[in-house]
């Protein structure tokens, strides 16, 4: 007894650890993107990636009706995504500049190339399937699309990875394979809504890989991210990726459960995971600008009186 009251009683010798920086100021600038363009572009962009990979899929194995749909979302996934990006930037002229240098070592520039090659494939892709024209062309532009979709699905991660941004780059190993978890859930949730019951096994099984995979990807961010992992629990981030968690297992349990027999089932899981997919993507985005926002993430701690 006596020791634990000494022990209560003990006073610091040293003040506690304040995160202050210059004049109150942020360390590093937190990027000038807008949460609608940005995030909705990473979710579009990898939303259109993954579903032209299961558009191939569901092409080779006798699925044409989810084929075609998938070839048609992912169309429209990706013409939405460059006009989230072209927002952002302000003017149509700048995407354009950004195609005057090819630069492997930007995650910038090779992402500008790689949206301006995938976008026509999955445009031919899209055109010859609705209608049925040139089915050899129809066949090469599905297959370049799966090719380019894993790329377009996980190089916004490693884009937001490559700034100083203490959310993105602390998880640098993690990220794009959250992203292409995510995106692959995306598209898997939009299969399982455009596909009719009998063509939606893949879908479904995709679906509950996907869950397992970006909750894995999490855990193993929260853990490299340390202290910094406060950021992607608490405010605004920590809402939208709780709600990401719930939705996508949601959707991946109705899937696998109910999906197969049920349409009502399979587009109500289908919804959840496209939901859950949107909650991701915005939730990280507002992880990165929290801990970018905030001192104690960016700098040494110092004691009073030093």
């Amino acid at each position: 007894m006596t020791r634990t009251r000494k022990r209560r009683g003990e006073q610091l010798m040293v003040p506690r650890a304040e995160f202050t920086s210059y004049y109150g100021r942020p360390i590093i600038h937190a990027p000038s993107w807008a949460a609608r363009d940005i995030a909705g572009y990473f979710f579009l962009g990898g939303l259109a990636g993954a579903g032209s990979v299961f558009a191939a899929g569901a092409q080779l194995s006798g699925r044409p009706r989810t084929a075609t749909a998938m070839k048609v979302s992912s169309l429209a996934a990706v013409s939405l995504s460059a006009a989230a990006l072209v927002h952002d930037l302000g003017r149509p002229g700048r995407f354009v500049n950004m195609l005057r240098v090819f630069k492997p070592t930007s995650p910038m520039s090779m992402g500008s190339w790689l949206l301006s090659v995938y976008g026509p494939a999955a445009g031919a892709a899209a055109f010859t399937a609705v209608t049925g024209r040139l089915p050899r062309a129809g066949a090469a532009a599905t297959a370049g699309a799966a090719l380019l979709g894993p790329a377009l699905a996980s190089y916004t991660a490693v884009l937001a990875a490559d700034t100083a941004v203490p959310a993105w780059h602390g998880a640098h190993r993690e990220l794009p394979y959250l992203f292409t978890a995510s995106a692959t859930a995306a598209a898997s949730g939009m299969a399982l809504v455009v596909a009719p019951p009998h063509e939606n096994t893949p879908a479904r099984i995709a679906a509950v890989l996907a869950a397992a995979g970006e909750n894995a990807a999490a855990v193993a961010a929260g853990r490299r991210l340390g202290m910094v992992a406060e950021t992607w629990r608490e405010g605004r981030a920590g809402t939208l990726l709780r709600a990401a968690r719930v939705l996508t297992l949601a959707g991946a349990a109705t899937a696998a459960l109910a999906g197969g027999r049920h349409r009502p089932a399979a587009v109500l899981g289908g919804l959840a995971l496209l939901g859950g997919s949107v909650c991701t993507r915005f939730g990280v985005f507002a992880a990165g600008i929290a801990s970018a926002d905030d001192p104690k993430y960016t700098v040494v701690p110092q004691r009073k009186g030093e």
